[in-house]
């Protein structure tokens, strides 16, 4: 798979516009500001294909990246912002909630987590979906790089203790900035994605 010749098809922001697919997808989900477009950004190895904003909230659509003729990427909206209006939480719940019932072809969730910090309620919440819903993930350990080896030991020993069910799940640290853990989350993709073209 040649990662960079991705490219955005289309961004839908009600729940009620997204089209049905037969293409595999891999959908990317973290709270907001957690930096999932640079993470996209990086992976495709574009400087902006994904936008990136310091504003958290600023993605309030699901974005379809085309990475080969079966395979799409999906970033799902940040969730846990709470500067957000009532009615607008709403619509990001139906359009996360809806995506995720949808019955859609998800071979793979990439669960972004800030490695700084211990995960959120939402974060949480969103682990316990995947894992009740049997929706196959890995967890990413975003802003390593913001870490020193001492940090990255201490939060990679209390991730173990945060997350449910963490000896059970693969989790990968990664930096937008140097580069840790993308040829691992791009090996990843093309061994789940292989799997079932």
């Amino acid at each position: 798979m040649n990662f960079n010749n991705a490219v955005f098809e289309a961004s839908y922001g009600l729940f009620s516009q997204l089209p049905e697919t037969a293409q595999l997808e891999i959908a990317i989900s973290g709270r907001s500001n957690v930096g999932k477009s640079s993470l996209i950004n990086k992976l495709l190895n574009r400087k902006s294909l994904a936008r990136v904003s310091s504003m958290p909230g600023k993605t309030a659509t699901i974005n379809f990246y085309r990475l080969s003729n079966n395979v799409r990427l999906v970033d799902l909206p940040g969730y846990g912002y709470a500067k957000v209006a009532k009615g607008e939480k709403q619509r990001w719940n139906e359009l996360i909630g809806g995506y995720f019932e949808q019955g859609r072809n998800l071979v793979l969730v990439l669960q972004l987590i800030d490695m700084r910090h211990e995960p959120s309620k939402e974060d949480l919440n969103m682990i316990e979906t995947l894992v009740e819903n049997e929706l196959p993930f890995i967890v990413v350990l975003t802003k390593s790089d913001k870490l020193n080896s001492t940090e990255r030991k201490e939060r990679l020993s209390g991730l173990a203790h945060e997350i449910p069910y963490a000896e059970q799940i693969t989790m990968l640290p990664f930096s937008s900035v140097t580069g840790e853990g993308v040829q691992e989350l791009r090996g990843i993709i093309e061994d789940v994605t292989s799997e079932q073209e």
